[in-house]
């Protein structure tokens, strides 16, 4: 980590939902949740709810540039909110739910108003986007207890984030769009059938099992990273084998019964790719054994990151330049 460090202030709705899509990239060293954009000093949870502070729920981010540069906080800022509503987010309403960007120095400024441009001229929404770009003003800290709220009340958070409607919204607007005969045209016949029908790979006859090199493996569709070797073992059952993803708002789990089975099934937040499963046979701490099809990754060494544009994972691996 460098020692220069800056802040990102945004508004997304509930800043329960806030904090984990950031919480576990590379370079993000603090995220914290809070109010701002109103006049009251410290005010309580209470008194924002009921809007007569003028705050708004918000995460503020510390953050590395160097690492992970606040165009792609950006990017990752988008993808967690409705940028068309001036009502508030899903089923939260009123002022203290509104969607904004509060910019810290002039860079940033510019920056959010180029993303925000480039979001308009995108056409991926309809309606108007409505999200304010403001100056950042005072920033309080939420109580303790909406502090990491996702680590602390896990249940209770993801059935809050599907309740909401907040992860349909996501998936509708920012899965990739699905052209059958392109990804027929793209993808080997593994490929298709492993990520598009849900299949399974050979063991031990496929490109990943058994991988020594370091890098990271990204969705063979989207392009979402999604796993490193940093975390990848040898389970002894011919796939690639993971303690964990990257990032685990990335990945999508569900339940499978197909085969007479019940299992966890692993797919990609917005490529929507079948990848495996996920087990409870890992090793510790967390006991977990996320087994993945070869045919739905693709591997990016090291050396390519930079080149590839997934720079911000360098700091896993020790790099020779």
């Amino acid at each position: 980590m460098t020692e220069k460090t800056e802040k990102a202030t945004f508004a997304g709705g509930c800043f329960w939902c806030m904090v984990h899509p950031f919480d576990e990239e590379p370079g993000i060293i603090k995220v914290v949740s809070g109010y701002t954009g109103g006049k009251t000093e410290n005010p309580t949870y209470e008194q924002v709810c009921s809007e007569t502070t003028g705050h708004a729920e918000a995460v503020q981010i510390t953050f590395d540039p160097a690492v992970f540069p606040y165009r792609k906080l950006l990017e990752l800022y988008w993808q967690q909110i409705d940028p068309t509503d001036a009502g508030g987010q899903f089923h939260d309403r009123g002022s203290s739910y509104r969607t904004a960007i509060f910019y810290h120095n002039d860079e940033q400024k510019r920056l959010a108003e180029e993303s925000k441009k480039a979001l308009e001229r995108s056409g991926r929404f309809k309606k108007p986007i409505v999200t304010e770009i403001v100056p950042a003003g005072p920033f309080f800290p939420a109580e303790d207890a909406h502090q990491d709220y996702y680590r602390k009340n896990a249940l209770h958070y993801r059935l809050y984030r599907k309740g909401s409607g907040r992860d349909e919204f996501i998936r509708k607007h920012w899965s990739v769009k699905k052209d059958r005969k392109a990804l027929r045209d793209k993808l080997s016949d593994i490929q298709y059938e492993v990520t598009q029908k849900n299949g399974t790979e050979q063991p031990f006859d496929n490109a990943y099992w058994n991988n020594r090199k370091e890098g990271i493996y990204v969705d063979i569709v989207s392009g979402e990273p999604l796993f490193s070797t940093t975390d990848q073992y040898d389970a002894g059952c011919g796939w690639p084998s993971f303690t964990k993803p990257l990032s685990e708002s990335r990945i999508v789990a569900q339940t499978d019964t197909s085969h007479g089975m019940i299992r966890t099934e692993v797919r990609s937040k917005f490529g929507d790719s079948h990848l495996g499963h996920v087990f409870d046979d890992g090793p510790s701490p967390e006991g977990l054994r996320f087994c993945i099809n070869s045919a739905a990754l693709r591997f990016i060494s090291k050396e390519d990151l930079e080149l590839e544009g997934y720079g911000e994972y360098k700091g896993l691996f020790k790099i020779q330049e």
